[in-house]
Formats: C-alpha cells, sequence, structure tokens
C-alpha cells in the first residue's frame, strides 16, 4: 500500500502532466492573423525565420532575408536551454546525482587548488539558476574570459560578488561549467550526449560546435540548431517530455526547470533551470533567450511553441527585440480567443 505522501506526490505529479500535455483546446489560428503575424516579423529588421506550431501542427513556418528554417541558426546564448535539458535526462540517468551534488565533485581534477572555500558549496542547481556568486563572465567580462587559456579555472577563481545560491548573475561560465561535469561525469562530450540524448529521439542533427582550449564544448553558447530542430526541442517541453510516443525528459525535470527560482535584473522576469518565465497576453509563457534574438516559447495554456531565430551579430537592442516578439505572440493568442 502507498503512504499518503506518496499518493499526494503522485496525484500532484499526474495533476502537473496533464496540465503540460493536456491545455483547454486552443482555437485553431485564423488565417488572417498567421498571415499578420509572419509579415509583422519579416518586418523586424533582425528577423531570420518564424516558426509557429499550436497543437502540435505546425501554423507558420517562414525565412527571411535568404533564410530558412532547415538552415542551422548559431542559436547563442539560447544553448544554455539546452544545457539545462542534458542536465536534466544527466540526472534522470544517474549520470549527477541531483541538482543539489556540489559542482566540485563532478569537476574532480579541473578545480583549481587556489579557489576560494566557498566554491565547494556551488551546486549544480546553483549553476543552472546562475546563483554561483561567482564574478560574471558575461557582459563586460565575456571577452577576456573566452580568450584565458583555461575558462575552467578563469570560471572558478573569479572572486564572489554574492553567496552561492544568492541573487541571479548571469553568467554563461556558469553554463560552461556545466558542460564541463557533463564531460567528466560521464567521460563522453556534451556533443555526443546531445547527439545521443537529444539529436537521435528527437529526430535532429546537432552539429559539433565551439570548445575550449581543452577541447570542452562550449556550454551556453554558440550551437548550431535549425529553426525545425528548435520547434522539435519547444515541443518537448510542451508535450511534458515525450515526443512521437517517446520518453526522452521527465516531467518533473519539466516542472524543476520552470518553478521561479531567481529574478533578472536586466528583463524583469524570473528565472528556473535555463529558462526565463513571463506572461503573454496573461498567459504563462515560459521561454529561452540568445543574444541577438534566438528564442524560443512555450506557452502550454494556447498548446503554442514558437520559435523565432535572427541576426546574431552586434548591434542587439535586447530586450526591446523581445519585447516585439511577444507582441506578436500576443497578437495571435488573443485572435485565437476572438477567432479572427
Amino acid at each position: 500500500m502507498r503512504s499518503p505522501c506518496a499518493v499526494l506526490r503522485l496525484t500532484l505529479a499526474s495533476l502537473l502532466t496533464l496540465a503540460l500535455i493536456a491545455p483547454a483546446l486552443a482555437q485553431p489560428p485564423p488565417a488572417a492573423a498567421l498571415e499578420r503575424m509572419a509579415a509583422q516579423a519579416s518586418a523586424l529588421s533582425r528577423s531570420h525565420a518564424l516558426m509557429v506550431a499550436v497543437d502540435g501542427e505546425t501554423v507558420i513556418e517562414e525565412g527571411f532575408r535568404g533564410h530558412t528554417t532547415a538552415g542551422t541558426a548559431n542559436i547563442k546564448s539560447l544553448s544554455k536551454t539546452v544545457i539545462s535539458a542534458l542536465v536534466g535526462i544527466a540526472i534522470e540517468r544517474g549520470v549527477i546525482e541531483s541538482v543539489d551534488q556540489p559542482i566540485v565533485e563532478l569537476l574532480g581534477n579541473r578545480v583549481p587548488a587556489d579557489t576560494d572555500p566557498r566554491v565547494e558549496t556551488i551546486t549544480v542547481g546553483q549553476l543552472l539558476s546562475m546563483q554561483a556568486g561567482l564574478e560574471r563572465t558575461s557582459g563586460a567580462n565575456y571577452g577576456g574570459w573566452v580568450t584565458s587559456a583555461n575558462w575552467i579555472r578563469n570560471a572558478l577563481t573569479r572572486p564572489f560578488v554574492a553567496e552561492p545560491g544568492g541573487r541571479m548573475l548571469y553568467s554563461t561560465g556558469n553554463s560552461h561549467l556545466l558542460s564541463a561535469a557533463l564531460t567528466e561525469a560521464s567521460g563522453r562530450s556534451t556533443l555526443a550526449l546531445a547527439r545521443e540524448w537529444l539529436g537521435t529521439p528527437l529526430g535532429i542533427a546537432i552539429p559539433p560546435w565551439t570548445r575550449d582550449p581543452q577541447g570542452i564544448y562550449f556550454g551556453g553558447n554558440e550551437m548550431g540548431f535549425t529553426p525545425r530542430a528548435l520547434l522539435r526541442f519547444a515541443e518537448l517541453y510542451r508535450l511534458g517530455g515525450s515526443l512521437d510516443g517517446e520518453r526522452v525528459l521527465s516531467t518533473a525535470w519539466i516542472m524543476a526547470s520552470w518553478q521561479p527560482r531567481t529574478h533578472s535584473f536586466f528583463n524583469g522576469n524570473d528565472y528556473g533551470y535555463g529558462w526565463f518565465l513571463t506572461e503573454i497576453a496573461g498567459e504563462p509563457a515560459y521561454y529561452g533567450w540568445g543574444y541577438g534574438g534566438q528564442l524560443l516559447y512555450v506557452i502550454p495554456s494556447q498548446a503554442m511553441s514558437v520559435v523565432m531565430t535572427s541576426d546574431p551579430t552586434p548591434p542587439s537592442n535586447g530586450s526591446a527585440y523581445n519585447a516585439r516578439v511577444e507582441f506578436l505572440i500576443a497578437e495571435l493568442i488573443e485572435a485565437m480567443r476572438d477567432g479572427k
């Protein structure tokens, strides 16, 4: 006989699964609204491609400025959302113990001897939620970090500017440490894991991308995905971790990733494990974001996934561009509600 707590956990898990894979049936998007959205997306100066799926059906698939939805795009920091998925699968497979495991246990000899003792308290979960406390490797510090001789050493020997588990300090170094941890714990490259754990079950190609001077694949930047592949990835999350009848990711990991854990000073949104949290047209929405406008949105209540790829080169108007994309999504949701 199950204990009352076990029954409660089972019930909650079932409810969460239903919330993900069985939302209220969305109204079919009006053709006029789809045409408006595609036209407005094309008018955005940075846009390269737009894909929208509703109830699993692709309703918009457009390329702009010579780009196609089958062409590989540099998804920049949207790579962090992919790394989060790989960490979740690694935990499910026992490669990583849990989000509470200290990162030093996974990195082993890659940890410099002269680190601050607080480094030993940084957990996998704190790296995922950007709460490591170490000085950022992003922003003004990014160039110095990626030109250093050892990215892992450079990230781990930076000064603490907050306590581990404290405020959000968005840092690509955090995600790179996770890539190194995946490599050390599994004995395989992050590329090999991504291809086996995501590429094969989703039926998508994942080409090689940048590696650090020690050969670790860049965790949190420079991955290459086609818009079609990104839509498959988005649908995996929308459907609770299964796609085409195959379980790829646990529903529990998706819910953990979408739980607010910290707050971004830059865009005002909450942040989970590699995902930002917001509302669009009053509906909860979860998104990954890469420099220049590499965007992936999941709006479970509308059974909707949206992918936008854009010019990844500087300069970029950041959150202002995202806001324009979200305005287009909001207009589509409102049109679905109104039927016009």
